[in-house]
Parts: C-alpha cells; structure tokens; sequence
C-alpha cells in the first residue's frame, strides 16, 4: 500500500457556507514503511481494519454534499486511523491510552497486540498528526474568516455490537449517535440534528461515543467554532463488519444533506 499524496484533503464547498464536514475514519490506506512497524499478519490486518475503519463514511458525506442546498467544505483522511488517529488527543488527556489507542495504537479492537509496546509514538506523529491538526486548524480558521463563523459536524460510524476496546460500550447503542460538547456544541445545533435525522431511526446522545473534534486552538476557547459528532451505527447502511452498503446509505446522506442546510450563515 503507497502514501496518498497528499494524505488529507480539503474539498471546497461554497464560500458562504460556516460547515465542515469532517471525515477522519473512512480510509483503509496504510503506507508501506508505516505497515512494516505493525505485528499483524496480512490477514489479521484485513480484518482489523475491517472493524476499526468508519466503512463508507467519505461517500456518505460526499452524497450529502451534493444533496445539500449550499455546499459545506469537507475535511477527509486518506489514511487509515491505524496509521495515526487524528481525533485523538497527542498526550496524557487521551483516555483511549489506557487501551493501547492514543493517537497511535499499539493495540487492536480486540486489545491485541498491533505495534510493540514501547514504539516510540513521535516519528508518526510529527510526519501524519501534527501536518493534519494545522491543516485542519487552517481550514476551520478559514471558514470563521470568511463567514464569522465555524460549525465541524465529524462523520464517523459504529458497530452494532460493542467491541473490546470500547470504554464505554455498555450504554445503549442507537441507529445515530451524536457526540456534543457543552463549549462548542449549542442546542440548536444538537435540535437540528435530531430533527434531520428522525426518520432514520432512534437518535441518542454521547452513547456509546461522546465529544467532539475541535482543533486544540480553538478548543474550550471560541465559542465562534460550533461541533457535532454524527455515529452512525453501521448496520443501518452496510454489511458488518466491512462489507458493502445497502439502502440504508441513501437515506443517511439525505439527513445528512439536511443537517447542513439547517445549519445557516450567518447572517
């Protein structure tokens, strides 16, 4: 497997529109010299990622794009999370540590072992995490410079049945997720999700996944910067674990597609 060039992408929307659709997890891609540092047989790699990526969820937020009445800017990674996470936090904030999946996992879904324990994180994170945290900082500096205003909605799915490394895998487990943040997330934001949403099924709150994505220089600090999670659970659009969409794909794109637009400039 080769390195994508670049290895994220901005896809511009309209230049009116505050929205970022973000999509972190989507991609299988792992580059060659990155693979050699993991323990995982081919096969067993195959079926990790399998579990581990957001299946589908870049076409998903491409299909909502092109649905949405202004066009929101979309943030994708063309790398796969095994490579580096770029939602984690770099540091001793990151509760996924615990498990062996801080921002660069040293342990599988099912708490197998995926790098040697004592890797040194640092060379992957100075050449994948911190190139995507500023690329993403920029973007969403873009979009407050151009509109007054940021609103990151990240894309991301789950499985219908909770896997090892899941923390928090024993609350309920909803067709649609959303991850909030008492900063950054308003009710209205969190209202016009459910709204969108409501006929794909029952929408939770923060259960199984919470939080959101907010660039550390924004984070807790400008409330200008508005974020949602969007968990999909992901029997309602493909075959588990890493199979292909169905109907349900459609469907989700729409709300999807709907979310964005109740999501006005400002004015």
């Amino acid at each position: 497997m080769t390195e994508p060039a670049p290895f994220f992408e901005l896809l511009p929307g309209a230049a009116e529109s505050p929205v970022l659709l973000h999509v972190p997890h989507s991609a299988r891609a792992i580059p060659e010299d990155v693979r050699d540092g993991i323990v995982l047989g081919d096969a067993a790699l195959e079926r990790e990622l399998d579990h581990i990526t957001d299946a589908h969820t870049a076409e998903i937020a491409g299909r909502a794009a092109e649905l949405a009445g202004l066009t929101p800017w979309r943030f994708v990674n063309r790398l796969s999370r095994l490579v580096v996470d770029p939602e984690r936090f770099p540091d001793e904030r990151e509760e996924m540590t615990a498990v062996g999946m801080g921002a660069v996992y040293t342990r599988t879904t099912h708490r197998d072992e995926l790098r040697p324990a004592g890797t040194d994180p640092e060379p992957l994170l100075a050449r994948y995490f911190r190139p995507y945290a500023e690329a993403m900082r920029e973007a969403v500096a873009g979009r407050l410079a151009a509109t007054g205003r940021a609103v990151v909605i990240d894309v991301h799915s789950y499985p219908s049945e909770p896997l090892p490394y899941e923390l928090h895998g024993t609350g309920p487990r909803p067709p649609v997720c959303l991850g909030t943040d008492t900063f950054h997330t308003p009710a209205e934001l969190t209202e016009a999700a459910r709204e969108a949403f409501a006929g794909c099924g029952e929408t939770g709150l923060d259960s199984p996944f919470a939080g959101t994505y907010v660039p550390l220089e924004f984070y807790g600090r400008d409330a200008r910067v508005g974020a949602l999670m969007v968990e999909i659970r992901r029997d309602t659009y493909m075959s588990e674990p890493g199979g292909p969409t169905h109907a349900g794909l459609d469907r989700l794109a729409g709300a999807l597609a709907a979310l964005v637009d109740a999501v006005r400039p400002p004015a």
